[in-house]
C-alpha cells in the first residue's frame, strides 16, 4: 500500500480521533475491576486491539456496541498461550506488569518492529521484586516471559527510557498485598503520560502517592469499575492542525482545553512558531501565519517530534528540538527516520543525539519515502508532502492505522490530496 500526497491546502474542520493513551489504560483498568465498566468512544486501532486481545486473555469479557466498549473484569487467569502484542509497546510494557502477578509463565511478543523495543529496565524491575522475568533470547528485548506472583516492596527503574514502565509498576502494584515503593533512577521523561496513569487508576478507587524519589502503591487495592468517555488525542490531532499553520485554516474539535496529555502543548509551540492558533470550547483552529524559528524541549511531548521538525522547515531562521533522546526507542529511531526524511526531502536538519536542529525555510520537493513502519513518521511526511514541491509517496501506507485510522479520510475532508494505492 502507497500513500501518493500532492501540494494542497488544508481547510476546514475534523474531529480529533480519541486518545490512544487512554484507551489503552481504561481497557486495562476496566479489564482489572470486578464489575462491569463501560467506555465511550474508545479508539480501535491496531495498538488498542492489542491491549484488549491481551485483557481478554488474562480473563476480561468484552463486547463492541456502536461507539461504546463493554468490559467485565474479574479474577485473573493465566493465558493460555503467547500473548501477541502486534506493534504497541504500550500493550507490551502494561501487560508485562499484569503478567507479575501471576503464579504461572506468561509469553508476550510481537511483529519484527516491537521485537526491538527495550525492556530490559522493566525486567530488571520486575526480578528486584522476586518475579521471574526474562527476554527469550537474552538481550533484553521481546519476546520475553514472566512469571510472579510479585511480592516485592521496592522496584528501581529508569526514567528515561519509557514512561510506561513506570505506568506498568504503579498499575500492578496496587493489586499485590504489599506496599511498593518505586524508585526513579533517572529524569522522568514524559510525566504527564505516569499522570494520566495515575488520575485514571484514582478513578477506579485506586491510590497512589509521589515521593521523593518516585511514588509509592499502597498494596492490597482493589480497582472498581466505572464509566468512562475518552478525550480526544492531542497527539493525533497535531498533524493537521500542523497542516492548517503550513497551508490554510483547520479545526479540530473534541479537544478537553484542560485535559493533562503532554501533546496538549503543543498550541503553546505552533503560538511560539508564530501560527495564529484560537480555542474556543473544546475546538481548537490553527491557521497560517508567518512563521519563525524556536526552541523547542519535547520531553513532555515526544509524539509531536516529528510533526513540529516539519513545522520547523517552514519557519525562518534556527529551530532546535531537544530533550528528545527517548525517541530513539519508539517504533523506529524517531530522531534518525524523522531527519532522514526530512533530508531526503531536501530541508536543512541537523541531526542531534537529543533531537535535532532545523534552518529554514525550506522549499521541499517531493520524494519516495520508507517511514519505517511508523505511523508518525509516516503522518509527518504526509503533511510535509503538503507543501512540497511534485509527488511525495510514501510506503506501508496503511501504518496510520495503528494510531489514527481515520488520518486520510480526514485530511481529504479538509481538502489535502492524499490517494493511497496499492
Amino acid at each position: 500500500m502507497k500513500l501518493v500526497v500532492r501540494g494542497s491546502q488544508a481547510d476546514g474542520s475534523v474531529q480529533a480521533p480519541p486518545s490512544k493513551s487512554y484507551t489503552h489504560r481504561a481497557i486495562v483498568l476496566a479489564s482489572l475491576s470486578h464489575g462491569d465498566s463501560r467506555l465511550k468512544d474508545p479508539l480501535l486501532s491496531g495498538d488498542t486491539l492489542a491491549t484488549l486481545r491481551g485483557m481478554e486473555q488474562f480473563g476480561a469479557q468484552t463486547r463492541v456496541e456502536g461507539r461504546e466498549l463493554f468490559i467485565r473484569g474479574g479474577k485473573l487467569k493465566a493465558p493460555s498461550g503467547p500473548i501477541d502484542c502486534g506493534n504497541s509497546g504500550t500493550t507490551l510494557r502494561l501487560l508485562s506488569g499484569i503478567a507479575s502477578l501471576l503464579n504461572s509463565e506468561v509469553t508476550l511478543t510481537g511483529d519484527e518492529s516491537l521485537q526491538e523495543r527495550p525492556m530490559k529496565p522493566l525486567l530488571a524491575a520486575l526480578n528486584e521484586m522476586g518475579v521471574k522475568a526474562a527476554s527469550t533470547r537474552n538481550n533484553g528485548l521481546p519476546p520475553i516471559t514472566v512469571r510472579g506472583p510479585n511480592r516485592g516492596r521496592w522496584a528501581h527503574i529508569k526514567g528515561d527510557i519509557s514512561s510506561q514502565f513506570i505506568s506498568s509498576l504503579l498499575i500492578s502494584s496496587a493489586l499485590k498485598e504489599l506496599d511498593t515503593e518505586i524508585v526513579i533512577t533517572t529524569p522522568l521523561l514524559s510525566r504527564p503520560y505516569v499522570e494520566i496513569t495515575r488520575d485514571m487508576m484514582a478513578r477506579h478507587s485506586v491510590s497512589s502517592t509521589e515521593t521523593k524519589n518516585g511514588y509509592r502503591v499502597m498494596g492490597g487495592q482493589r480497582y472498581r469499575p466505572r464509566d468512562y468517555a475518552i478525550p480526544g488525542d492531542y497527539s493525533s490531532a497535531s498533524f493537521p492542525l500542523v497542516a492548517g499553520a503550513l497551508t490554510g485554516k483547520v479545526t479540530v474539535t473534541g479537544l478537553d482545553p484542560d485535559d493533562r496529555q503532554g501533546d496538549r502543548g503543543v498550541l503553546n509551540v505552533l503560538r511560539r512558531f508564530g501560527a495564529p492558533v484560537m480555542v474556543s470550547g473544546d475546538a481548537v483552529t490553527v491557521e497560517k501565519g508567518e512563521l519563525n524559528g524556536a526552541k523547542v524541549d519535547v520531553g513532555d511531548m515526544p509524539d509531536a517530534f516529528p510533526i513540529l521538525a516539519v513545522l520547523a522547515t517552514q519557519a525562518s531562521g534556527t529551530s532546535e528540538l531537544t530533550n528528545a533522546r527517548h525517541l530513539r526507542f519508539k517504533e523506529s529511531d524517531r530522531i534518525a527516520t524523522t531527519t532522514s526524511f526530512l533530508r531526503l526531502m531536501g530541508a536543512d536538519v541537523e541531526e542531534r543525539e537529543d533531537g535535532c536542529v532545523v534552518r529554514g525555510p525550506t522549499k521541499l520537493k517531493g520524494r519516495s519515502i520508507d517511514p519505517s513502519g511508523d505511523h508518525r513518521i509516516l503522518m509527518a511526511a504526509a503533511v510535509a508532502g503538503l507543501v512540497a514541491e511534485g509527488a511525495t509517496t510514501l510506503s506501508g501506507a496503511d501504518c496510520y492505522k495503528i494510531s489514527y485510522p481515520a488520518f486520510t479520510k480526514d485530511m481529504r475532508a479538509l481538502g489535502c490530496s492524499m490517494e493511497e494505492s496499492a
